[in-house]
């Protein structure tokens, strides 16, 4: 009895501890938390010098009185979301949390940006996140507690993340952002996109739910890291759902709210007397975007398209601009087919059947036979959408070659998708109502990080924090991801339905995780041509669409139309009774020397420089890189339905070299606009000369005699590339201007 009851004291004693402690040291998980900004306001001396600096090559091209023009990251994420704190824990090669304060110090000290905007995916919010989010970029807004700063200008924001498990449900993903900074400003609370994402992170919450506390028993080093992952999750499964029917003005600030489609996420918005910019992004993304999916659907009047004037043509996910003829399936999703190769496409169903075939051959089956089979694969592939690997036992990475990627395309998104391309959403009209509809978009581009690492795209170096490079730090944690590697590479296609895979909560698997990494960029930037460095003249660039895109380097871009003795910028809708004429202006990025400025040592803690900013910081030098050519793209959207897309699209309709060290100017007319009769769009790309660019080449394919891929050499995210490796080729970068949108002006 003795024995007993002092067995019974041990254990309570054990468990006392355990709970107790737990609760101070963290071993039930502890909560993200925003963190502490640790770098100053930069001194006002460095900003002039930037804006002198950028006057000076204004004028030098005949700007006699240029806007500044200022850069940012409107896209942006830390471990406040999901995906941002996987790709932190150790098991994943993570370097550990990255709170909204360090995107803060790293646009302040290691980027050197003018703007930003925190855009935490809403699938993952909760109330507490979402007040500490407010509260910490009023605090990097403000030098005082009454001035607001001009040094790094913060927006807040959330990224409603939608996306479908059929063509006619998906929408993709949306940026909110906030011009102000007040609560009544400002949503009441991020409003989350219903279905896949959030059946993923809130549905699972039976006694079936994994406890990632049972992963930390593989790494027991690192044992909280993977507590604190569960705590994440308990914190967003405990905070009840909102009542959909009632407004969302009226709603709890403490519950979960969600938008179904675009529409009802702007009639959520509106109901709280907000007038949000609202910025379409990754549209062309093949790893979640299911095939044959079309902007034409959120062109419909109900899906609101006048309210998405921006839109992000390229980020660390890749440029989503360009428009290709190929798909990837073709027909009804009901009944998909798979498309025959061409010269510069090579469907993914149809290499999947040429896998299963090469097996059969292999096994010693006959030609025959091993047709069969390979003519079922494309079939099963087809049919499954983003999923399809899944059906191939014992895939490899490698296998597939360069399959599904746009081979002539300026650093594209994986699995590139046309039909949803930017583009393709210009060319498009819809003669569904009284009034035809077509969108009318400005340009900008974003770095989409998610280690709350702003701008990162001006030097090619960190290459697993610079880009979404993340993979298994060892075979076995690949193992544990990717538990189909193992299977035995057999010679028959699983018969498998898209219904199924559905069912079966692959997640991430469902996505082809691996080849991704190698199509990870460091994304780009926005650019605003602002009256002044402050919120509102910011805010005002973008509404009135003076804004462009840059693939990373701060190219300095004019773009007007100047027909009538006018000068009118890029963004503008003009009705002419003329032919229009045009000018562009544009000046390359400065060469970067390595190391960081002086200012950087005495604003920022030595180790945070070395930590956040991997020892380099945009460092300037007085030289700049050449602008090699202008290409000028014409866009004619359709007048009627039977107009086929292809043919609207010229990319490019014009070539005009640049020469000189001091930057480039072209002009140009379309002598037809008059003649033609029909509404126009014109923007420019300015074209840099070739610079170290990290996963330029993607799959770094190797070619036989015929131009073939034979051999992919990947970029891996995981242990089998050296983290030192940038993986680096020589890639023309590039600025986008926002398009001028031209009618004939027949009164």
């Amino acid at each position: 009895m003795k024995k007993i009851i002092l067995i019974a004291l041990l254990v309570i004693f054990a468990g006392v501890l355990y709970f107790s402690g737990g609760l101070y040291y963290g071993w039930t998980g502890k909560y993200e938390r925003a963190g502490s900004i640790k770098g100053k306001t930069i001194p006002n001396e460095i900003i002039s010098k930037r804006t002198a600096n950028q006057i000076n090559s204004a004028k030098t091209l005949g700007i006699k009185e240029p806007k500044q023009i200022l850069f940012g990251d409107l896209h942006v994420h830390t471990t406040f979301s999901t995906d941002a704190f996987l790709w932190t824990l150790p098991m994943l090669n993570g370097t550990g949390s990255a709170p909204m304060a360090d995107a803060c110090d790293y646009a302040r000290y290691c980027s050197g940006i003018d703007f930003w905007a925190t855009t935490d995916h809403a699938e993952a919010s909760t109330p507490r996140k979402w007040k500490e989010t407010k509260e910490l970029i009023r605090q990097c807004s403000f030098a005082t507690d009454s001035e607001e700063s001009t040094d790094v200008i913060p927006f807040i924001g959330f990224e409603w993340t939608q996306v479908g498990a059929f063509p006619s449900e998906h929408y993709g993903h949306k940026n909110v952002i906030f011009k102000d900074l007040d609560d009544e400003k400002v949503a009441k609370r991020p409003i989350a996109a219903s279905g896949v994402a959030v059946n993923a992170l809130r549905n699972n919450t039976d006694n079936t739910d994994n406890d990632f506390r049972l992963l930390g028993f593989t790494d027991l080093k690192n044992w909280q890291e993977y507590a604190n992952l569960q705590a994440f999750l308990k914190e967003l499964r405990d905070v009840p759902f909102c009542d959909q029917n009632l407004s969302s003005d009226q709603l709890p600030l403490d519950c979960f709210e969600q938008a179904k489609d675009p529409g009802e996420l702007m009639r959520r918005l509106e109901e709280q007397s907000l007038d949000p910019l609202v910025i379409p992004h990754g549209s062309s993304w093949g790893f979640y975007t299911p095939p044959t999916s079309a902007w034409d659907k959120q062109l419909k009047k109900d899906m609101r398209p006048e309210s998405f004037p921006i839109i992000e043509v390229m980020s660390g996910h890749g440029n989503t601009e360009e428009y290709r003829s190929y798909r990837q399936v073709i027909g009804e999703i009901e009944n998909p087919i798979c498309p025959s190769p061409t010269e510069n496409f090579l469907p993914s169903c149809w290499r999947a059947g040429q896998i299963i075939e090469t097996r059969c051959l292999n096994s010693g089956l006959d030609e025959k036979e091993c047709s069969s089979r390979a003519e079922k694969a494309r079939q099963v592939t087809a049919n499954l959408g983003v999923g399809f690997h899944i059906a191939v036992p014992g895939e490899n990475t490698e296998d597939y070659l360069n399959s599904g990627q746009c081979q002539d395309c300026f650093l594209p998104a994986f699995n590139h998708n046309p039909t949803t391309s930017v583009q393709y959403g210009l060319a498009i009209t819809n003669f569904d109502e009284d009034e035809p509809i077509n969108f009318n978009w400005g340009f900008i581009s974003s770095s989409d990080n998610h280690r709350a690492r702003p701008g990162t795209g001006y030097k090619p170096v960190d290459r697993k924090t610079t880009t979404e490079s993340a993979g298994a730090r060892s075979e076995y944690y690949r193992g544990l991801l990717l538990p189909n590697q193992g299977q035995e590479a057999d010679p028959n296609i699983l018969p498998l339905t898209r219904e199924e895979i559905l069912a079966s909560n692959a997640g991430f698997a469902l996505t082809e995780l691996e080849r991704q990494q190698s199509f990870w960029t460091q994304g780009g930037l926005a650019a605003v041509h602002s009256e002044g460095r402050n919120r509102n003249a910011i805010w005002d660039a973008m509404e009135r669409k003076e804004i462009y895109g840059t693939s990373g380097p701060r190219i300095l871009l004019w773009f007007d139309e100047v027909s009538n003795q006018e000068i009118n910028p890029m963004g503008s809708s003009l009705s002419l009774s003329n032919n229009p004429k045009f000018i562009v202006k544009a000046v390359g990025s400065f060469k970067q020397k390595p190391g960081c400025e002086d200012f950087v040592m005495d604003g920022l803690p030595r180790e945070k420089i070395d930590t956040l900013c991997g020892g380099e910081c945009y460092n300037p030098s007085s030289e700049r890189l050449n602008i090699t050519r202008i290409e000028v793209i014409k866009i004619t959207p359709q007048i009627s339905s039977n107009e086929k897309v292809d043919d609207l699209i010229q990319d490019p309709w014009l070539v005009l070299p640049c020469n000189g060290d001091n930057g480039c100017e072209v002009e140009f007319e379309d002598p037809s606009f008059i003649e033609n009769d029909r509404h126009s769009i014109y923007y420019v790309r300015a074209i840099q000369e070739p610079t170290d660019t990290i996963n330029g080449d993607s799959l770094r394919c190797k070619y036989d005699s015929e131009g073939n891929c034979i051999e992919v050499n990947p970029c891996w995210g995981d242990y089998r590339v050296d983290s030192n490796d940038a993986c680096l080729s020589k890639e023309e970068h590039r600025a986008w201007s926002s398009p001028i949108y031209i009618s004939k002006n027949n009164s």
